[in-house]
């Protein structure tokens, strides 16, 4: 009767062992953004496009249908996302890093999401596109990346079929027939994960398409001319297609590897389609990128972490400055010495079923070419109100603004097609005044000493 015993018991305590184990193990973590993807640019949204596996992992994951990127535009974005602070407050507020340097480089005095993942002993890749300064100190590799396969910024990336990419530190030219940019990361991201099956990995899989150039194969660039699309249109869309490709081949490959149950992905773009490519089907939203109407900051937004959260929509407004406390939480990353605060929230409890019930009472966003001139195209939400500093221009502001806000209500207009200020004067002058308190508060976190 004793073995018989002695056998359950050794049985349970392998169970209980091998729970505490699984209850312990590091969740992967790849975070892909697309560059310039509008959220009408999917094709279970629009049949003229075409993004069977985009469209797969969304009914897979957790979809978020009011989700808002950091800015209307890419540096800021990622600024954003990686440090889960608004822009502003990380020094990078602008575009071109080689016209403006001091104003698109990721200040040293920032944690970065490697930086708290290489902390929890996460080995951390970037794939794609950096943008957030190009000198040496402001490299990935310095920024909490361990590999890097990346293009700093748009000098290096002239087109998709011949562009170069800084591996590790050492520039690599690709410009040989067959070669296209897409491709190329995606087989990389491929790579990594495969080289690193057996550790916890955090890969950011940072794509270009579609961004310009406008740039596709002739031959996938065909079948959307053949609906009728116009030149650019059709390119687009190819190149959105080859993305869409990579991403189901890096989907198949961590099912292959045996690892899907514990990679949780995430799939974004960094902002709005971009205006001076032909405009194309957005949902019906207002704006495009450089602007904080929703076209230019509203993006698709998903979370898939097999058997952990459930698939399903939800109407929560995250923010990029979210993803970092999120996975934080998630991930158990341990909190930096000396950390800045955040500006994010946690939104787990939205994953797992439940409310944003910590959601901030109030978002903001603003941007213009070169310093910040806050009267130019800022915005802030109060719940479903959302007030507007008009936007004025891409190019560089010749003084501050004196449009007067414009007011939304974004529950009943989520298009932004009314203009309510001149109805609701109070309400006005109060999100006026809050917007006009958080400016101060970002520029004197943007102007703050160097370390």
């Amino acid at each position: 009767m004793k073995l018989p015993i002695v056998f359950l018991l050794l049985l349970t305590l392998a169970g209980i062992s091998s729970g505490v184990r699984a209850a312990e193990e590091k969740p992967n973590v790849i975070l892909i953004l697309a560059d310039d993807m509008a959220v009408g640019d999917l094709s279970c949204f629009n049949d003229l496009s075409r993004t069977p596996n985009l469209d797969r992992l969304k009914q897979e994951s957790v979809w978020f249908s009011r989700a808002y990127s950091g800015s209307p535009v890419c540096a800021p974005a990622r600024a954003a996302l990686l440090t889960g602070r608004y822009p502003h407050r990380t020094g990078v507020v602008t575009l071109n890093m080689e016209k403006y340097p001091e104003l698109t480089s990721l200040r040293l005095d920032e944690t970065t999401l490697a930086d708290r993942f290489r902390a929890a002993g996460y080995h951390t890749g970037i794939v794609g596109k950096w943008h957030l300064g190009h000198r040496p100190e402001f490299h990935p590799l310095q920024r909490g990346f361990d590999e890097t396969a990346v293009f700093v910024g748009h000098l290096m990336a002239p087109r998709y079929f011949r562009f170069r990419l800084d591996i590790n530190g050492t520039e690599e030219k690709f410009q040989d027939e067959g070669d296209y940019l897409t491709t190329e990361l995606s087989a990389r991201a491929i790579d990594f994960v495969r080289r690193h099956r057996d550790e916890p990995f955090f890969l950011h899989l940072a794509h270009y398409a579609p961004h310009r150039p406008i740039d596709a194969p002739a031959d996938r660039v065909k079948p959307f001319l053949e609906k009728g699309l116009s030149e650019e249109t059709a390119t687009v869309y190819a190149m959105i297609e080859i993305m869409d490709e990579g991403i189901g081949e890096l989907m198949t490959e961590l099912e292959t590897l045996g690892i899907a149950e514990n990679t949780l992905v995430i799939f974004a773009s960094d902002n709005g389609p971009d205006p001076l490519v032909e405009k194309r089907f957005n949902r019906d939203l207002r704006g495009a990128k450089y602007e904080v109407h929703e076209g230019g900051i509203r993006v698709p937004f998903l979370v898939r972490w097999p058997g952990r959260f459930e698939p399903r929509e939800t109407d929560a407004a995250i923010h990029f400055t979210d993803v970092l406390p999120t996975l934080a939480e998630l991930c158990s990353l341990p909190e930096p010495e000396n950390a800045k605060p955040i500006d994010g929230v946690s939104f787990r409890s939205v994953l797992e079923g439940g409310e944003f019930g910590q959601a901030p009472a109030h978002r903001f966003w603003q941007w213009n070419r070169h310093e910040p001139l806050y009267s130019h195209n800022a915005a802030m939400r109060d719940g479903s109100w959302k007030l507007v500093r008009p936007f004025v221009t891409k190019n560089l502001p010749q003084g501050p603004s004196d449009l007067p806000p414009m007011l939304f209500d974004l529950e009943a207009d989520p298009d932004e097609s009314e203009d309510i200020a001149a109805d609701h004067t109070e309400r006005v002058k109060e999100m006026n005044a809050a917007l006009e308190a958080w400016t101060k508060s970002i520029e004197a976190d943007r102007t703050r000493p160097k370390p």
